[in-house]
């Protein structure tokens, strides 16, 4: 098999560029990852609040319907993490 030079020079050059950025590529993706995480906790966070407020309305809506609470026994305090 003969050696084409224009080839295995393009391959050395890629080698070592590959090779000289590699730290700076894990620090990027190390970034990106801890982004993701962060992105995804938050949402995690928001649908975990959306469920308990409907549960909330729920129970409401079932207490309601039971003749448990009427109109007047409802108090106007705001959720606990409205305060946040």
């Amino acid at each position: 098999m003969k050696l084409h030079a224009p080839s295995f020079f393009v391959g050395v050059a890629v080698g070592a560029t590959a090779a000289t950025i590699a730290p700076r590529l894990r620090a990027v993706a190390l970034e990106t990852a801890t982004t993701f995480y962060k992105l995804g906790d938050a949402v995690a966070v928001r649908l975990a609040r959306g469920r308990e407020d409907f549960s909330d309305l729920l129970a409401e809506a079932r207490a309601r319907a039971r003749g448990r609470l009427s109109r007047g026994d409802r108090t106007a305090a705001p959720p606990a993490h409205a305060a946040v």
